[in-house]
Parts: C-alpha cells; structure tokens; sequence
C-alpha cells in the first residue's frame, strides 16, 4: 500500500547484530548531545560547537533546541555582526539550554518600519555588490555566504524530512536575517533563489501544500518594500494557470488561484466589462475541467467559489459588483444547465447533485429580489439524490430538508 506516494516497508525481527549496532548508535547519539549541552552551557558559541550541531541535526532535525543553538553560533561569530532583528538567543544568551523556546511558525517578515534598521547606503561598498561597516565590523559579503552556505547545508535535509517544522522554522530565521543584514539588492538575490526551490519542490509534488503555503511567504517578502519589491500578482496567476492545465486535481493551486483573483483585478483596474469578461473565462476553464473529471472534489470547490462571486454579493464586495440581479439569474440558471448536462455521462457522482441542490437554493433566493416568476425545479430532488449517494452525512441531509420544508411553509 502506497502513502503519499511512498510505499510502505515491511518490518522484519531484528537479529542480534542488528541490536548491537543499533545500541552502538544510541551511545554516540547521547555522547554527542553530552558534547552539546555541556558546550552550550559554558556560552562558549564557537565553531567546534557550530560542526557539533551539524552532526547532531543529521542524525535529528526534529531537535528544536539544537536549532537554538546553531543560531546562537551564527549570532555569536559566525555573522559578522549583531543583527538589528530580534532574537530569543541574542536577547538572553545566558538562558538554559533545556528553557529554549522554540521560535515562532508565523514570524513577521521584516519590513521598511522595523526600528533601528541600517542604514545601507552609508557603509562602504564590498565586492559583489554588498557592502562592509568599518565602525561596526559588520562584513556583509561575510554575512552573505554563511547564510548561503546555511541554506544549501539544510537541502539535504529537506529532502529527507520535507515535514520537518524546524527545518523550514530554521531556514525562514536565515531568510528574514538576509533582509537585515544584507543589501536590499543581495537579499533579494537570495530570496529570488527561494522562490526558484520552492518552484522545483511544486514540479517534484504539485499539490503539496507545505510547499504552496512556503512559495506564498517567499512571495510576499519578495512583494515588500524591504526587498524593493514590486506586485507579483500577475506571475504567480499565470502560474497557477500552468498547475492546474498540468494537473486539474491540483486543489492547492486551485486555492492559490482564488486568493489572487481579486487583487489581481484591482491592480488591472479592471472595469465592469473587464470583470464579467474574467469571470466568463475562468467559468469556461472550470467547466472544461469538470466536463473531463466532475468526480474531482477540487474542481467543484473553485467553481463554488466562482458561484459565490455571483450569488452572494449582498454581504460582501465580489469581483462583479455591477451585474443586476438578471444578469445573475441568467449566470445561474446557465451554470445549472450546463451541470445538468453532466448527468447524461456521470449520474453516480454526488458533487454533481450537490452542486445542483446548492444552486438552486441560490436560485430561489435570486428570484425573490428579482420579483418576478421564474421557473425553478424542486431541491428536494437533488437532495434525494445526494442523500442516496452520500448515506453518511445522514444528519447534514435531515438538517437541509429541515431549512427547505421550513422556507417553502414561511413563503407560502
């Protein structure tokens, strides 16, 4: 059996050798993490503790604390400078190994209103386009390739535990210390080079969404004025138009897809033809998918949310503010039309029947502000259909009913 693509191994006894290497490997593990603690509490942050935490981290990332610790390195030497960001390790350097906390998953990104932040037209200029502080020591071609060469060290890492929280927690602290130690231009450089592997990760797993929530955060600090960073908006729609032609079970992108819709159409200054023109494209690229795969749960979620643009705009802004209440009609009944047509090839497929019973409901809802007589089919036979195919969700069925009876004896 498969999970997640990665077959499962069998387990086999363990002969006698086998313990004893096993046991072997124990005692050197412990040894090492002896070696550490008893370093780290002498506040002796050198490099031989730096090579220790090495060691250690390739045989457990999972050991947030050893983490700690090789930033307590960096901070302590290894970086030419003391960097202007904030840093538990750095703010108490006397603290016990064993009270290391571990550091935020959601750590701001650093922006052009961080107090105290260099200045960094004013040090003089290093090769490569960094630069070097003569008063504060602070070398930044230096800074630029420990941070690069921490970078690659935790590839091999990622490989192997692409799950592992510490890792990318670890790996986000050297990002956000390139935008303060670094040049604008030099960090850009690096974050640039993230966005390039988080691009490779999604080739090597489309729909790991680990690796969609990671390429977001590289793109936003990339966005910032910190980085002289411009929108993005448009690359990363086209991109997710290149992820979901090349998989339309790539939910993640589908998603991704939906959360730069509107801003997208605001920065095109997009006007009211221009956004019932989107509108129609992108219910003309779903309906092309669902005509191909409507078992496809992800599919019916993009196009649901396209159908909240249109039928819920009394509550909130939608991207098409300016179409009538007709005109809404019309988008409805042609939307269940077309899912209708579906049922001809697939009428064993509840998304179907739950899409139908969902928008015809709205439909309902569309005719009262109309005010005039449309003619609207009964849910309640969509929703026999989606019980029969869908017996678990016994509860949530009675519950619908229950609204439908409830709004057809209020109404009459």
């Amino acid at each position: 059996m498969d999970s997640h693509g990665a077959a499962r191994t069998s387990r086999t006894a363990r002969t006698e050798e086998q313990y004893k290497q096993d046991l072997d490997k124990i005692a050197k593990y412990r040894a090492l993490e002896d070696s550490i603690r008893a370093q780290a509490e002498t506040n002796n942050y050198d490099a031989a503790l730096f090579n220790l935490t090495s060691k250690l981290l390739r045989l457990n990332p999972e050991y947030y604390t050893i983490w700690n610790v090789r930033r307590r390195c960096l901070i302590s030497g290894l970086l030419s400078g003391p960097s202007d960001g904030p840093s538990p390790s750095k703010a108490s350097p006397n603290t016990s190994l064993s009270d290391t906390t571990n550091p935020s998953s959601d750590s701001s990104l650093p922006s052009s209103s961080d107090p105290t932040r260099p200045d960094r037209d004013s040090p003089i200029a290093g090769k490569n386009g960094t630069t070097a502080d003569s008063n504060t020591g602070h070398d930044e071609d230096a800074d630029a390739n420990v941070l690069r060469s921490e970078l690659a060290f935790i590839i091999p890492l990622l490989l192997q535990f692409p799950k592992c929280y510490w890792i990318w927690k670890y790996r986000r602290w050297l990002l956000e210390e390139a935008t303060t130690r670094l040049s604008a231009t030099a960090a850009r450089g690096i974050w640039e080079a993230e966005l390039a592997l988080a691009s490779k990760m999604l080739t090597k797993d489309r729909r790991n969404f680990h690796a969609w929530g990671y390429r977001r955060y590289v793109v936003t600090a990339l966005e910032s004025p910190s980085l002289n960073g411009k929108s993005m908006v448009e690359e990363e729609f086209a991109y997710t138009t290149e992820k979901v032609r090349g998989d339309l079970s790539n939910f993640s992108a589908w998603h991704n897809r939906s959360q730069l819709v509107s801003r997208l159409l605001d920065e095109r200054s997009a006007d009211d033809a221009a956004r019932k023109a989107f509108l129609d494209e992108e219910l003309a690229l779903v309906g092309e998918a669902l005509n191909v795969g409507p078992e496809d749960q992800s599919l019916w979620y993009y196009h649901q949310y396209l159908m909240s643009q249109i039928v819920n705009y009394t509550s909130r802004s939608t991207i098409v503010p300016a179409l009538s209440v007709t005109e809404r009609v019309a988008y409805v009944k042609r939307e269940i039309d077309q899912i209708k047509d579906l049922l001809e090839d697939y009428d064993d497929i509840k998304w179907i029947y739950e899409a139908l019973l969902e928008y015809t409901i709205a439909l309902k809802g569309l005719a009262e502000h109309e005010g005039e007589g449309i003619q609207i089919e009964d849910p309640l036979e969509w929703l026999a259909k989606a019980r029969a195919l869908d017996p678990m969700r016994a509860g949530r069925w009675d519950d619908v009913e229950k609204q439908l009876r409830a709004n057809s004896h209020s109404a009459s």
